[in-house]
C-alpha cells in the first residue's frame, strides 16, 4: 500500500523508538508536523528558536543515550542548526535533524529560503543528504538513524524536499540496513590490547587518561571497577569528567589548560599513559612536543581516525570502550602505585586548584 512521505517519516520515527521530537513550524516541514500533531504517542517539544532547538536534542541525546531528533523548515531554520549540529559532531552526540526544502523542481533557483544545507554543513555532520526520490525515503531514514548512532556517535542531516514529502510511495520501512563503505568496528583487537596491557602492567608510574568515549559507551561503572583492581590513578578530559567519581581517591582532576596543576604534572611524569575515549585536543596537549615526554601512549579509541592524528602513539587499539575495559578486567591485577600516589597528591598539596579570597 502506499502512502505519503510525511506519513513514512513518522512511522520511521515511530519505528526507531522515538519518543521525544524537537521542531520548529516553518512552510517547508507543515506537512510533516500536520501528520505528526495525529499521534500521541511522541511529544512534541515547541522551542523559541531552532537553534535552541538543536541543543535540547543534544541534551536529550546526553541524557538519555539515545538519538536526538528535530525537525526545523527551510532556509533560516535550517541555517539556525549549524552551531548546535558542529557542537555534536565534535562532541560525538547522536542526532537526526530533519530539515525541509523547497520542492525538487525550485532547487538551484534561488527560491525562496532555499539554501543549499546538506553543503553547508559538508564538515560537520556524519552524514548528510538530500532525498531527491521518494523511492529512497525510507532507506535513506533508517540510514540516518543506524549512522547516527554507531560507531563513533553523530549529527546526520536529512533534507527533504516539499514534494517529497507531499509524494506517494511505497510504506515499507527496513528492519536493517547495509551501508557499502561504511561499517563501523564492533570487535576489538586482543593482541593490540594485550600489548598495551603489558606495557601499562611493566610501568612504575601509570596514568589513566579518560575522555567522554567513556560516557559515551556507558563505561564509567565498568572503569571504576577497573582502577580499583589496578590501583591506576586517573585524569580526565572535560568531556571526560565523570567517567569516574570525582570524589574517588584515584581521581586526579582535569588535565591540559582548564585542569589542574597536579593532573598536568602526573601526564609529564608518568611513564605509560593509557588513554580511552579521547582525541587529544589541543586544550588537552598544549604543545605537542613536550606532551607526555616520558610516557609510552597506548589509545584505545572507536575511530580510527583519531588514533595519532594529533599524538602519535606506541600501541593503537581501535575499539569500543567498553568492549576494551570489559576485556582488560579480565587481566588487571593490582600494580603497585602507592609511592606514585604519594607524589601526585603532594603536588595537588601543593598547587591545589581553589578560588583566591580577596585579602585572605
Amino acid at each position: 500500500m502506499d502512502i505519503t512521505g510525511r506519513k513514512l517519516i513518522i512511522k520511521a520515527l515511530l519505528e526507531e523508538g522515538v519518543d521525544t521530537v524537537f521542531a520548529y513550524p516553518g512552510g517547508m516541514v507543515t506537512d510533516i508536523l500536520d501528520e505528526l500533531y495525529k499521534t500521541d504517542v511522541i511529544d512534541l517539544v515547541l522551542p523559541r528558536h531552532e537553534q535552541g532547538l538543536v541543543h535540547e536534542a543534544e541534551g536529550y541525546a546526553r541524557s538519555t543515550g539515545r538519538v536526538g531528533v528535530c525537525i526545523v523548515t527551510s532556509g533560516p531554520g535550517a541555517t539556525n542548526t549549524v552551531t548546535g549540529l558542529a557542537d555534536a559532531q565534535y562532541d560525538s552526540i547522536p542526532l537526526v535533524c530533519i530539515t525541509g526544502q523547497v520542492p525538487l523542481s525550485l532547487i538551484g533557483n534561488d527560491a525562496f529560503q532555499e539554501v543549499d544545507i546538506v553543503g553547508m554543513t559538508r564538515g560537520i555532520v556524519k552524514y548528510g543528504v538530500t532525498i531527491r526520490d521518494r523511492k529512497d525515503l525510507g532507506r535513506i531514514l533508517k540510514m540516518a538513524f543506524y549512522i547516527a548512532r554507531s560507531g563513533k556517535p553523530g549529527p546526520v542531516l536529512i533534507d527533504i524536499p516539499r514534494d517529497i514529502q507531499i509524494g506517494t510511495g511505497d510504506s515499507e520501512y527496513p528492519e536493517t540496513i547495509s551501508i557499502r563503505g561504511y561499517k563501523p568496528n564492533e570487535s576489538i583487537h586482543i593482541g593490540q590490547l594485550k600489548r598495551g596491557y603489558k606495557l601499562l602492567k611493566s610501568a612504575k608510574r601509570p596514568l589513566f587518561l579518560l575522555g567522554g568515549g567513556i560516557n559515551i559507551a556507558g563505561a564509567n561503572a565498568a572503569m571504576l571497577k577497573l582502577v580499583e583492581q589496578t590501583k591506576i590513578p586517573v585524569v580526565t578530559t572535560v568531556m571526560g569528567k565523570g567517567a569516574i567519581p570525582t570524589t574517588h581517591p584515584y581521581y586526579v582532576g582535569n588535565s591540559g589548560m582548564h585542569g589542574k596543576y597536579a593532573a598536568n604534572i602526573a601526564v609529564n611524569e608518568c611513564d605509560v599513559l593509557f588513554s580511552i575515549g579521547t582525541r587529544f585536543n589541543d586544550r588537552i596537549t598544549g604543545d605537542l612536543n613536550e606532551f607526555a615526554p616520558n610516557a609510552k601512549i597506548i589509545h584505545v579509541d572507536i575511530d580510527t581516525a583519531s588514533i595519532s592524528r594529533n599524538v602519535v602513539v606506541d600501541v593503537p587499539i581501535v575499539a569500543d570502550a567498553r568492549l576494551a575495559i570489559d576485556k582488560l578486567l579480565e587481566w588487571g591485577e593490582p600494580q603497585d602505585t602507592e609511592e606514585w600516589l604519594a607524589e601526585i597528591a603532594t603536588w595537588d598539596q601543593e598547587n591545589p586548584l581553589e578560588m583566591r579570597r580577596i585579602g585572605a
